[in-house]
């Protein structure tokens, strides 16, 4: 495990079309899995929150990375918002503070 952070703010990656965002996330984070290194934590907020919940294509990704020690940190906030609170599939319930904490004791943040 490293002590890396991965904040994810969006329902994909990068500024494409959602389809190629989708898929390029679900890319990113099924290498991820297969990776022998894993983050100590993935943070999710905004529309990110949306890829921890039903639905989501890389559910079994962030299964297998939870399963192996990285802490998926959801924005309770953000599934309020979206209406999404009773579709939480993998992660748990977090808020501002806790993954700003997370942040600023990561050696490393990457935002994807």
């Amino acid at each position: 495990m490293t002590d890396t952070v991965i904040l994810v703010t969006r329902d994909g990656m990068g500024q494409a079309d959602p389809g190629l965002s989708r898929k390029l996330v679900t890319s990113y984070l099924d290498l991820l899995d297969l990776d022998d290194r894993v983050p100590a934590a993935i943070c999710f907020y905004a529309e990110g929150a949306r890829l921890a919940c039903e639905g989501s294509p890389v559910l079994e990704s962030l299964a297998d990375l939870a399963g192996r020690g990285t802490r998926l940190l959801v924005c309770g906030t953000c599934l309020a918002f979206l209406e999404l609170e009773d579709r939480l599939v993998v992660g748990e319930v977090s808020n501002m503070r806790e993954i700003q904490t997370t942040q600023w004791e990561a050696g490393k943040v990457i935002t994807i």
